[in-house]
């Protein structure tokens, strides 16, 4: 008998191979690129280059996390400025809000993609380029209308802080030189972040709308928050059951980022909770559980205590 030949179907497709990020090698041409989209000439470009500069690349080079701790504060209290005077009708929460979407690290990252950052900073560090080539593509699929709003929903691919650092590194280095003028700060830098998030263009909605949806139904929406690597971490709960996630280093934008996942999960997959009987309830208490355990690791590390072992 002739073996049985087997058929073969079409040839497996090329892997996509994302091409690295570019590196600018000429260090005063990297600076000439930041002097000339903010038209600001640093007094001293030795900042510059600091802030242009990776914990990775060398043992003996400055990185900017100096100068990114300077910036995160200096950036949050411009916006808090610009945000008072401009919403003088406002509470303290919204402002919050607005602030925090502002200065979230999905929105700073996606004005380092917009204007070509990553390339101008030394690094030595392959993995960082691959993550960031991914982030970068991603971003490229965004439409540019929902630029006002898209920068704290988050997309499939998580946003990598050293874009947000680097953004925040370039403010601080404007800061210092300067000589810690907020006012010339903001007029320096201000632009590199329109579109500015505003309270007519915020997404404020998935939290009262889950609210009023689980109503509807005689539920109740419940979340839970904890924290992860520094991030926060928000679980929603309905009828017992784990219907949303939500993650950012605000709390804020966590919370609504899982109540815009919970909300798309109750009208496809998860729709049977709304119209079921009240949950076993398991999801509450893995939701407890997650949040004694992570209480506990805390009490142990400020105590010096040996960390916990769950079983």
């Amino acid at each position: 008998m002739k073996p049985t030949s087997r058929k073969r179907g079409p040839p497996a497709p090329d892997p996509v191979v994302l091409r690295p990020p570019g590196f600018v090698a000429d260090r005063a041409e990297a600076a000439a690129r930041v002097e000339r989209l903010l038209s600001y000439q640093f007094r001293d470009r030795r900042l510059l280059e600091e802030a242009l500069t990776h914990q990775s690349f060398a043992d003996d080079a400055l990185s900017y996390q100096r100068l990114e701790f300077v910036g995160d504060s200096a950036l949050g209290l411009a916006f808090s400025n610009f945000l008072y005077l401009t919403n003088p009708t406002l509470g303290p929460g919204p402002l919050s809000t607005l602030r925090a979407a502002n200065i979230s690290t999905e929105k700073l990252a996606r004005v380092a993609v917009r204007h070509d950052l990553y390339p101008l900073l030394r690094r030595n560090c392959p993995r960082l380029d691959l993550l960031v080539g991914q982030f970068i593509e991603t971003v490229k699929q965004e439409p540019e209308d929902d630029l006002g709003t898209v920068p704290y929903g988050g997309s499939v691919v998580k946003a990598p802080k050293v874009l947000a650092d680097i953004v925040e590194a370039i403010a601080a280095a404007v800061y210092v030189d300067c000589k810690f003028d907020l006012e010339k700060l903001w007029k320096v830098t201000r632009w590199l972040f329109e579109p500015i998030i505003t309270a007519e263009t915020i997404d404020e909605q998935p939290v009262t709308m889950l609210h009023e949806l689980c109503q509807k139904h005689g539920k109740t929406a419940q979340f839970k928050t904890w924290q992860k690597g520094g991030m926060t971490v928000v679980n929603v709960f309905v009828a017992g059951e784990l219907v949303g996630i939500g993650t950012s280093e605000q709390k804020v934008i966590a919370k609504l980022n899982a109540a815009r996942d919970a909300l798309g999960k109750l009208a496809g997959a998860k729709q049977q909770v709304l119209t079921t009987g009240v949950g076993n309830g398991l999801g509450d208490e893995v939701g407890e559980l997650r949040e004694c355990k992570q209480k506990l690791n805390e009490q142990c590390s400020r105590k010096n205590w040996p960390k916990p072992i769950f079983k």
